[in-house]
Formats: C-alpha cells, structure tokens, sequence
C-alpha cells in the first residue's frame, strides 16, 4: 500500500512508542478502507494537548472545549496542484492527551488502546465516514470494531451493545 502516514509529537505525555501506534492504527484502517486504484495517499496525526486541540475546535468547529480527537479532511479544492504522481492528501488527525489520558482512565482502557481508536476513529471521518444517522454510526462502529479486533484490542462499543438477539433497553424504538 503507498500510503504514508506522518506523525509529530506537538505536546503532551504520549507513551515513548504513540507515533508507532499512530501509524500502526492508520495504516490498519486503510489496509480495510483505501482502494489503493486512488494512488498513493499521506495523512497526518498531530499528537497534542487539550490547549491546542481546544483552540482548532473553537476556531474551526465554533465549539469552545477541547476534545479527543478532531478530523480535518482536505477536499480536493484545498488539494495543491501536485501533478499525477503525488499523493492524494487525506488530511490531519490531531489528539489531545489530557482529554485521551482522562477518558482512558474513566472507561478502564489503557491510554495507548484509546488513542488507537481515536486515530482509527479519526481516519475513518478522513476517508468519509460518519456518525450522524443510526445507519452511520452503526457502519463505522463496525469498522471501527473490526480493525481494532485486528490490533488485540476489544470492543469500544461492547459496553452499549445488545448481545445478538437480546434488545437494547436503552434504545428509543424506531417512530412509526
């Protein structure tokens, strides 16, 4: 696969080995989800703070807190004029350690398991995928599952899953 995944350290106490995990958890999503006849691609994962990813969520989602993650996807409009050869620029993935370091201590996940799936989670918005609907997140979830089940890590949704067969209590049905 020609995809090259760049990952910089900007700030925050990351794990001596995160740009590994970075690169291991995006190049995992796009074995799964990058149809290589599109050509090489690169992508970028920022590993930062809650300061810095705080402030690129209020400036650019108008949202005044930090949070996980944030996805920026670059459109072919923001794409350079590169010629034929060069990659196709996916976009960034930047993480913020407190709020990854926070949440991994609040759901009983190491942090490297949970800043995995942020960036599995985070490519994926990259390459198009979304949560907004039922039907959506139910894709993404799955996928999200699927590549991490291919790392050694378990089920981020398991928790707020049914098992098959069983119904979900806490699901509103469907309006008919």
């Amino acid at each position: 696969m020609a995809v090259d995944v760049v990952v910089s350290r900007e700030a925050g106490d990351w794990a001596d080995n995160a740009e590994w995990l970075c690169e291991r958890a995006a190049l995992s999503v796009l074995s799964v989800t990058y149809d290589e006849d599109e050509g090489p691609a690169e992508l970028s994962v920022v590993l930062a703070d809650d300061a810095l990813v705080h402030r690129l969520n209020r400036e650019y989602r108008g949202k005044d807190k930090p949070t996980n993650v944030l996805s920026f996807a670059l459109t072919e409009a923001e794409e350079p004029e590169l010629g034929e050869d060069a990659p196709v620029m996916l976009g960034d993935v930047i993480l913020a350690w407190e709020t990854v370091a926070r949440e991994a201590a609040e759901q009983g996940k190491t942090p490297s398991d949970h800043m995995t799936h942020l960036v599995v989670h985070g490519v994926l918005h990259l390459l198009g995928y979304d949560h907004e609907t039922d039907d959506e997140a139910e894709e993404m979830e799955q996928l999200e599952t699927d590549v991490l089940a291919t790392l050694g890590i378990a089920d981020p949704y398991a928790a707020t899953r049914s098992p098959p067969g069983e119904p979900n209590l806490d699901e509103q049905p469907p309006d008919r």
